[in-house]
């Protein structure tokens, strides 16, 4: 049947989104999918149709709408927001004086850049949506596409929702929507003369070659020190490294931003179903290794420091050799598929889906679980276990979960920390050289700030200074020299693969270039442009690839945005 789009109230948004999800009440254990019993079928048809709750889903919807358009927000989960309504309110803003646009409208609306309230957040979004008249649903995991003439014709729901729209807009941090589509990308590092990247490929010499390496501590790798027979340590990879600049399929490592109190009322950390202390193994013989090592509960690049998470009021994040990212527990998550292969030529880029995407949100959610259990179990076990130091564990209990914040996941966040997922394969490319602004585009649609910043993408087995050790690789550090443009092409698919897609998040860009434009200002940013950009092929009548920069560039600068 015919549903006649409208705008929805708040609450009539949530009966929508929670339909298949009936049964469930507060306080749940958090989870990223679970089966989606479809309804009677119904087609909504739209001008423009964003798939993907994040920061740039909902600054898309809102832009687009705002140009008078009719416009469609599909969410993955429950919940509009993605990180910045999921965990991570210490937000990473580069060069305040870059952000602009509905971005700088949101913080300034919510009170402050950086240290709001997650609920905060997602209920401002929520309010902004509907003042421009966004629909919005809820619970909504994509199942197939179709595709015609190269141009997105519809895309189906798991809930029995089919959308037609002229322009699509994958919103996701995992670019399941281009993939669906047979859009060209890539997962993993690209080799360092692939694009002439100093940061590219493994073992990184630039930056974050001594932070969080186990304070080069010559600590064995093995279960039973020095003994390779007893096998590796929990949480070291069994695969051998590649070598300096050679890429691979890796993805640096997620994590949850956990909401943490040291206030009376906090929640103590739970002991998670399936802890097994023998996870932290490596954690233990560190902790005990050297007495001159100072845990510092937080970011440290002094010698002899480490953290090994990072633990204060609000947003908490990886602090750490050993801490609540799960180095090597993520490869899988983007599209289902992992080699432990190095290479030092660039591979094709992939198109289409290795794996369907119900199995592959499957497969999502086993990792999910398991890095609910490895964080949660890493904050139990420093919380509780003998092996860890009397002082340390001591002030780790002065902690916990808030109770104010993620109550319906138990007090742990939704969304996990998808740093890296698909990234688009396009007729533009953004490199470390634009980063570093020896190359600058000329159709700028907002501009990115933050450092090249990859957190760990393994940890591995080494010999250093004769001894057989463990090191982390894969992360580095390194800033922009000033506030770079963000090229309109870099958000395009190729003409010749796709018409009327748009892609703010898993834009086109090599693993380094990415590690500074995945910020979530730089995603709302994104999201406002690619909203206009809908908005205009459609009054034009063009594909996305033609929409007149000049045109594009007059409605970004009339909504405040920063080129």
């Amino acid at each position: 049947m015919m549903n006649a789009l409208r705008p929805l109230s708040a609450a009539l948004v949530m009966v929508l989104g929670l339909l298949p999800h009936a049964g469930r009440g507060a306080g749940d254990a958090p989870f990223y999918f679970r089966p989606v019993k479809a309804l009677a079928p119904v087609v909504h048809e739209c001008e423009v149709a964003v798939y993907g709750g994040t920061p740039a889903g909902v600054t898309a919807a809102i832009e687009a709408a705002r140009m008078g358009r009719k416009v469609l927000l599909l969410s993955f989960n429950r919940h509009v927001g993605g990180m910045t309504s999921g965990g991570l309110t210490a937000t990473d803003l580069g060069k305040q004086e870059s952000i602009g646009g509905l971005a700088l409208e949101f913080y300034t609306r919510v009170g402050r850049m950086t240290d709001f309230t997650n609920s905060g957040a997602e209920a401002l979004y929520r309010t902004m949506l509907e003042e421009a008249g966004v629909t919005v649903l809820l619970g909504q995991p994509l199942e197939s596409v179709e595709t015609r003439d190269q141009r997105i014709v519809s895309a189906t729901l798991m809930t029995g929702v089919t959308v037609k729209a002229a322009m699509f807009i994958d919103a996701t941090y995992e670019g399941d929507l281009l993939a669906a589509a047979k859009v060209s990308y890539r997962v993993g590092r690209e080799p360092r003369g692939a694009f002439g990247e100093s940061l590219a490929g493994q073992w990184q010499e630039v930056s974050w070659k001594d932070v969080y390496q186990f304070c080069r501590l010559p600590i064995s790798p093995y279960v039973v020190a020095d003994d390779p027979s007893s096998g590796l340590l929990p949480e070291i990879s069994p695969h051998s490294p590649g070598a300096p600049g050679e890429g691979d399929y890796r993805v640096q490592a997620y994590n949850f931003r956990m909401s943490l109190s040291n206030k009376a009322d906090r929640v103590p950390f739970p002991k998670p179903a399936g802890y097994d202390a023998a996870r932290y193994g490596l954690l233990a013989r560190f902790l005990n290794f050297d007495p001159q090592v100072k845990w510092l509960l937080n970011y440290t690049v002094k010698p002899m420091t480490d953290g090994p998470v990072q633990m204060r009021n609000g947003d908490s994040n990886n602090a750490g050799s050993f801490s609540s990212d799960l180095v090597d527990g993520s490869h899988r998550w983007p599209d289902g598929t992992f080699e432990p292969v190095s290479f030092a030529e660039l591979p094709s880029p992939r198109r289409g889906l290795p794996v369907p995407l119900r199995d592959l949100y499957e497969l999502r959610e086993r990792v999910f679980q398991d890095h609910v259990t490895y964080q949660q179990g890493l904050l139990y076990f420093l919380a509780h276990d003998g092996r860890v130091p009397g002082g340390l564990q001591e002030r780790v209990r002065g902690f916990g979960l808030d109770p104010r914040e993620f109550k319906e996941s138990a007090n742990w966040p939704h969304q996990l920390y998808i740093r890296e997922g698909r990234r688009m394969v396009s007729d533009f490319i953004i490199t470390q050289l634009d980063c570093e602004s020896k190359r600058v585009a000329g159709d700028s649609i907002g501009l990115a700030s933050y450092p090249m910043d990859s957190h760990f993408c393994q940890r591995v087995v080494v010999e250093e200074n004769g001894k057989t050790t463990v090191r982390n690789e894969g992360g580095f550090g390194h800033p922009c020299p000033k506030p770079y443009p963000v090229s309109y092409r870099a958000i395009v698919p190729k003409q010749e693969e796709c018409a009327n897609l748009l892609v703010p998040v898993c834009l086109s860009s090599s693993h380094v270039a990415y590690g500074s434009v995945r910020m979530e200002p730089v995603f709302m940013i994104l999201g406002q442009s690619a909203g206009a950009a809908a908005a205009l092929a459609i009054r034009d009548a063009v594909p996305v690839q033609d929409v007149d920069y000049a045109k594009l560039r007059e409605r970004l600068l009339a909504g405040k945005q920063r080129l």
